[in-house]
Protein backbone atom coordinates (compact mmCIF):
# COMPACT_ATOMS: atom_id res chain seq x y z
CA UNK A 1 0.00 0.00 0.00
CA UNK A 2 0.98 3.52 -0.37
CA UNK A 3 2.49 4.78 2.57
CA UNK A 4 1.20 8.05 1.77
CA UNK A 5 -2.45 7.23 1.50
CA UNK A 6 -1.85 5.25 5.08
CA UNK A 7 -0.20 8.53 6.74
CA UNK A 8 -3.58 10.17 6.28
CA UNK A 9 -5.95 8.26 7.60
CA UNK A 10 -3.35 8.41 10.65
CA UNK A 11 -6.02 9.00 13.29
CA UNK A 12 -5.56 6.58 16.50
CA UNK A 13 -2.92 4.52 17.98
CA UNK A 14 -3.96 1.43 15.91
CA UNK A 15 -3.65 3.51 12.88
CA UNK A 16 -0.41 5.22 13.83
CA UNK A 17 1.10 1.81 14.37
CA UNK A 18 0.14 0.10 11.41
CA UNK A 19 1.70 3.46 9.62
CA UNK A 20 5.22 2.63 11.34
CA UNK A 21 4.80 -0.93 10.63
CA UNK A 22 4.48 -0.35 7.04
CA UNK A 23 7.37 2.82 7.39
CA UNK A 24 9.75 -0.14 8.31
CA UNK A 25 8.24 -2.56 5.67
CA UNK A 26 9.05 -0.24 3.15
CA UNK A 27 12.56 0.45 4.63
CA UNK A 28 13.03 -3.50 4.19
CA UNK A 29 11.67 -3.58 0.64
CA UNK A 30 12.82 -0.72 -1.17
CA UNK A 31 15.80 0.39 0.77
CA UNK A 32 17.12 2.19 -3.01
CA UNK A 33 14.16 4.90 -3.06
CA UNK A 34 15.06 6.33 0.69
CA UNK A 35 17.08 9.46 0.98
CA UNK A 36 18.35 9.04 4.15
CA UNK A 37 19.23 5.63 4.97
CA UNK A 38 20.91 5.43 7.93
CA UNK A 39 19.99 6.66 11.44
CA UNK A 40 21.80 9.72 11.38
CA UNK A 41 20.86 11.20 7.77
CA UNK A 42 17.15 9.54 8.93
CA UNK A 43 17.32 12.34 12.23
CA UNK A 44 18.65 14.97 10.10
CA UNK A 45 15.90 14.55 7.68
CA UNK A 46 13.55 15.04 9.95
CA UNK A 47 15.29 17.71 11.83
CA UNK A 48 15.79 19.63 8.16
CA UNK A 49 11.78 19.31 7.84
CA UNK A 50 10.65 20.36 11.34
CA UNK A 51 12.50 23.87 11.02
CA UNK A 52 10.94 24.34 7.82
CA UNK A 53 7.47 23.16 8.14
CA UNK A 54 5.95 26.20 8.00
CA UNK A 55 6.82 26.64 4.50
CA UNK A 56 6.14 23.62 3.59
CA UNK A 57 2.44 23.78 4.78
CA UNK A 58 1.98 27.02 3.01
CA UNK A 59 3.37 25.52 -0.28
CA UNK A 60 0.77 22.65 0.13
CA UNK A 61 -2.04 25.40 1.32
CA UNK A 62 -2.56 23.59 4.22
CA UNK A 63 -2.99 25.03 7.97
CA UNK A 64 -0.19 24.07 9.79
CA UNK A 65 -1.53 21.83 12.87
CA UNK A 66 -1.93 23.24 16.57
CA UNK A 67 -0.95 22.28 19.61
CA UNK A 68 1.89 20.04 18.97
CA UNK A 69 3.03 17.92 21.95
CA UNK A 70 6.71 18.55 21.16
CA UNK A 71 7.79 16.68 23.94
CA UNK A 72 5.43 13.74 23.74
CA UNK A 73 7.36 13.44 19.79
CA UNK A 74 10.60 13.57 21.46
CA UNK A 75 9.86 10.48 24.04
CA UNK A 76 8.71 8.60 20.59
CA UNK A 77 12.13 9.25 19.46
CA UNK A 78 13.99 8.72 22.31
CA UNK A 79 12.54 5.26 23.54
CA UNK A 80 13.28 3.93 19.76
CA UNK A 81 16.65 4.51 21.36
CA UNK A 82 16.03 2.01 24.35
CA UNK A 83 12.99 0.26 24.02
CA UNK A 84 12.75 -3.79 22.66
Amino acid sequence: MDLNSILNKVNSKEKFIEFLTELRYDKEQKSDEWENDEITTYLEGICSWVDDMEGYFQNINMDMPNNIDWKFIAMLFYVGKIYE
